[in-house]
């Protein structure tokens, strides 16, 4: 009965695990209105867009900024793509800022800080994919420091579910390299503390 019992708890555990490793992935906050809203390029950069445009549209901030490279030098940026798709919605370009060199997530955060304090903006609303929200926190909450808040939110992505990464072959790689990461970034971070 006792070997019954332990196993149970044991896998009641592991169960809840797998499960908490999607919500840990993707922290969200209560949303509130902003100085400004941080959109990263990245999986899906189209559906990060339209979710940094929507918020803008709710008047949660009069400014965005769209940060990424291109892949290809000869090509345009991830953020210049993501400005003339906002544009295209309706965004007036004075609403929009973009910041072009960034090849990873610690750039975006690290480019990003000058144009955050130019601002004088103290409150970011945060827009990635849900599988990438911990991580990019991690690295924008180490770039701008204390006196900036930030606000997770995530954009819609099509394949992978915080409550079922585990049920596809591509979201499980996903969602463990995104965890491998997340740790490294996260011991880094507490190393320099």
């Amino acid at each position: 009965m006792a070997f019954l019992i332990t196993t149970t708890v044991l896998l009641v555990l592991a169960a809840l695990g797998v499960l908490g490793i999607g919500f840990f992935l993707s922290p969200q906050n209560q949303l509130r209105d902003a100085d400004l809203i941080v959109a990263v390029s990245g999986g899906e950069t189209q559906q990060r867009t339209a979710e940094a445009v929507k918020l803008y549209q709710q008047g949660r901030a009069s400014k965005l900024l769209f940060s990424g490279a291109a892949a290809d030098p000869n090509a345009p940026s991830n953020a210049a793509v993501m400005r003339a798709d906002a544009l295209s919605q309706g965004v007036p370009d004075s609403a929009i800022l973009i910041e072009e060199l960034s090849a990873n997530t610690q750039q975006n955060a690290e480019m990003a800080v000058p144009i955050i304090r130019s601002l004088n903006a103290k409150t970011i609303i945060l827009v990635t994919s849900p599988y990438h929200q911990r991580r990019a926190s991690l690295n924008f909450h180490q770039a701008v420091g204390r006196d900036v808040t930030i606000l997770n939110h995530s954009a819609s992505d099509s394949s992978w579910r915080k409550s079922s990464w585990w049920q596809q072959e591509g979201t499980i790689g996903l969602t463990l390299s995104e965890l491998q990461k997340t740790f490294y970034v996260w011991s880094v971070r507490r190393q320099e503390s």
